[in-house]
């Protein structure tokens, strides 16, 4: 049964890689736009409220489009438009046109996001087993392609916008070539999920806030990595993206092992040890002030985030009484808010303390998943 699917699983990981590039493309990109347009950290923030703003309005849509339109559908869309967009991140220099094109954007980002998940618990269903942690270490491997490769690109004598240029056309070719692999529509199964209309449930929202943290993280990761790096840690401009680089490389090295360690450690101890470990990486990064610690610190966060997200989307999958194409916008579109929104509001606290502090704010949320996990012992 497995051999069956396995040009489904190729596809469906390619579509996880280029999501995963596409978006970490953007992390050196921000303090070019930081510096293209004068902004200060609270100005920046505020910019960075449009990508974030275009995902969190398009996942509960592609809800919708999915349940009308089949994922594979929305994956060409998202992932053309995500490519396309792309390169004018490094052109626009007004701030309202950058605001539009990054809500752009990330509603892409969104709208694969959600479409690329449902294709990856189908293709679990198909082989009876947990293989959501690969799929998730290829979008990783992805955000360790996309935040080293712009800076690799320009150290090599490319411009910017040329070396955003080739990463858009490598993720068109991929998107193009794989889209006939992809699981297609069932509108019969569509039809019998129509019948009754469901609101998502108290699990479906708790998993949500959960994912709302961790996520933090990692768009702490993805928008204030590279500036903390430069501005706190004296990282030339070229390589201030090597902290969501690490990060995305322990992200990745554990989450393509995540599939043989959710059958030793229980997905409820993965939750609650990650949680812990990840806070302690935020700690360590912004008390020591040392770059190389630092690097460390955004190690330790990628090892610790790498599989809990997994953990929750696959429960997204088996809720009871809750459709998929229920559930899953509803854990993405909360989660996803505190990737795309929540380093916004980290914006705001460093303005007003300092990058480190905002930090450190997140590193405190995780040890409130880990006690929270550990006492309502969900899953």
């Amino acid at each position: 049964m497995t051999n069956t699917y396995r040009g489904q699983r190729r596809a469906v990981l390619s579509i996880f890689l280029v999501c995963g590039l596409g978006l970490s493309s953007w992390a050196p990109m921000v303090p070019f736009t930081k510096e293209r347009l004068a902004l200060n950290d609270a100005g920046l923030g505020v910019l960075l409220l449009g990508l974030g703003a275009g995902a969190i309005v398009m996942m509960p849509i592609t809800g919708f489009l999915i349940h009308r339109f089949g994922s594979r559908r929305v994956m060409l869309l998202g992932g053309v438009s995500l490519s396309l967009i792309l390169p004018l991140l490094l052109l626009l220099v007004h701030p309202v046109a950058m605001g539009l094109a990054l809500f752009l954007f990330g509603a892409s980002i969104g709208a694969m996001d959600v479409a690329m998940n449902e294709q990856a618990i189908r293709v679990q269903r198909l082989y009876g087993k947990h293989i959501m942690s690969s799929f998730h270490g290829f979008f990783s491997i992805g955000g360790l392609v996309g935040a080293l490769g712009l800076g690799a690109l320009i150290k090599i004598g490319l411009s910017p916008l040329a070396a955003a240029v080739f990463i858009s056309c490598l993720l068109l070719v991929i998107i193009i070539s794989q889209y006939k692999h992809l699981l297609p529509f069932q509108p019969q199964e569509a039809k019998e999920q129509s019948r009754s209309f469901h609101w998502p449930q108290s699990p479906v929202l708790y998993l949500g806030l959960m994912c709302f943290i961790v996520f933090l993280a990692e768009g702490a990761m993805l928008d204030w990595s590279a500036v903390f790096l430069q501005f706190n840690r004296g990282f030339d401009i070229a390589w201030s993206g090597a902290g969501y680089a690490v990060f995305s490389v322990a992200m990745a090295v554990m989450r393509l092992s995540g599939d043989r360690l959710m059958n030793k450690v229980s997905p409820h101890h993965m939750v609650i040890y990650g949680s812990i470990v990840a806070a302690v990486g935020l700690f360590v990064a912004v008390m020591v002030p040392w770059g190389g610690v630092a690097l460390i610190g955004f190690v330790l966060v990628g090892l610790g985030c790498a599989n809990i997200v997994p953990v929750f989307f696959s429960a997204a999958g088996n809720m009871p009484h809750t459709p998929v194409h229920v559930a899953l916008p509803a854990i993405t579109t909360i989660g996803y808010a505190g990737q795309l929104a929540g380093p916004a509001l980290l914006g705001f606290i460093a303005y007003a303390f300092s990058l480190p502090v905002a930090l450190a704010v997140v590193g405190i949320l995780l040890l409130v998943v880990a006690v929270a996990y550990r006492l309502l012992k969900l899953g």
